[in-house]
């Protein structure tokens, strides 16, 4: 079973969160921006990953179209680990991390997608696991910088029965008005995007300390500064979460060595894919750290992540839902949870194929 194409499909899809337009990375976000891999094979079988794009999709897509594709073609479709040893090996002088592993990790998606439809089972089933039914989910809230649109947007997301809802904030206001909109019952995250130094991520949580954190997310730049996450983490008593921005096990086996996290956040899409990503989950279940998988996402990457997290043989891990209401979803209501949990798609490998009417009138 040989690779004999491999595409890529930009998604653009409008949404509303009940705040102005905001964004990271100098961009304001107004679409939801999935980059799809499809993978085809010479028997006929396809493939579909993602790879971590946001507002980086022209680069990522130009690194899996003119470094990678032309590698693999031709190559067997259904030795993965030694592609992705392969290919981090022979792309290594063009960077270890960014954009080449958001790339790689479309391609080992979609990999496993039809490793899955190749065996005829669920990617789940694959992993060695029996299937969970459901996940619980979170809801995690866009950033508003202000504590009246925080309020209003927590309280909906209690009614709508999530128990555990992370904030996008950095000042006290904001956090404030969440905890008193939800109540004591419910665990309050917040995630800062690594706007600080350790000194003052050492005041601004012990600030924010008061206010029970589930835990604080990225409080320091740079996010690869473990041994400052660590002294952060020894002095506060505050759970840090971390991992979104790391690539890779090796980076993840730094994190956890320096003793930096109680919640590792691997992302499918940026850390290499399910063949990493289960690398750093061997790793976090070795040193005591919870897996908690970066996962905003709505295409198979967020597929990817509900069979990785139900194939765990152990308890804990929740699955990550932007606050947000889409215009279309490539998946219908999957990306919906249930009574506070995400459904596990029992199809062959991820599950579900993406919805070509919703790719059509959302691609570009």
């Amino acid at each position: 079973m040989k690779i004999a194409r491999v595409d890529s499909h930009s998604i653009k899809v409008p949404f509303a969160f009940g705040g102005n337009p905001t964004g990271f990375g100098g961009r304001t976000w107004t679409t939801n921006n999935i980059l799809l891999v499809r993978v085809e094979t010479d028997n006929g079988l396809v493939g579909w990953g993602e790879a971590f794009c946001y507002g980086c999709t022209d680069a990522v897509r130009a690194a899996l179209n003119n470094m990678i594709a032309p590698i693999v073609i031709g190559e067997d479709a259904s030795n993965i680990a030694r592609l992705s040893y392969d290919l981090q090996q022979k792309l290594h002088l063009f960077g270890r991390y960014g954009m080449t592993i958001f790339a790689l990790s479309g391609l080992d998606i979609a990999l496993w997608d039809i490793a899955g439809k190749a065996a005829g089972l669920p990617l789940v089933q694959l992993l060695g696991g029996s299937g969970r039914a459901r996940l619980p989910a979170y809801a995690s809230l866009l950033k508003y910088r202000d504590p009246e649109k925080v309020a209003a947007r927590t309280k909906l997301a209690v009614q709508q029965g999530y128990r555990h809802i992370k904030l996008h904030e950095t000042e006290e206001p904001e956090v404030k008005a969440a905890r008193e909109a939800a109540g004591d019952d419910v665990a309050i995250m917040v995630d800062t995007n690594c706007p600080w130094t350790p000194e003052q991520a050492r005041h601004m949580t012990l600030r924010l300390r008061r206010y029970d954190l589930h835990w604080l997310e990225e409080p320091i730049f740079p996010p690869e500064d473990f041994a400052a996450l660590a002294r952060l983490r020894d002095g506060t008593g505050v759970a840090l979460a971390a991992g979104e921005n790391a690539c890779t096990s090796f980076q993840f086996r730094d994190m956890f060595s320096a003793g930096a996290v109680d919640y590792a956040q691997p992302s499918v899409t940026k850390v290499g894919g399910v063949t990493e990503f289960l690398k750093v989950a061997t790793l976090a279940d070795a040193t005591g750290v919870t897996l908690m998988p970066h996962s905003p996402y709505f295409g198979p990457g967020f597929l990817a992540t509900l069979h990785l997290l139900a194939a765990r043989g152990g308890p804990g891990g929740m699955i990550e839902r932007y606050h947000m209401d889409l215009e279309a979803s490539l998946y219908g209501d999957l990306v919906n949870p249930v009574d506070g949990g995400f459904v596990v798609p029992l199809g062959p490998g991820l599950g579900r194929d993406p919805d070509p009417d919703v790719m059509k009138t959302y691609g570009d």
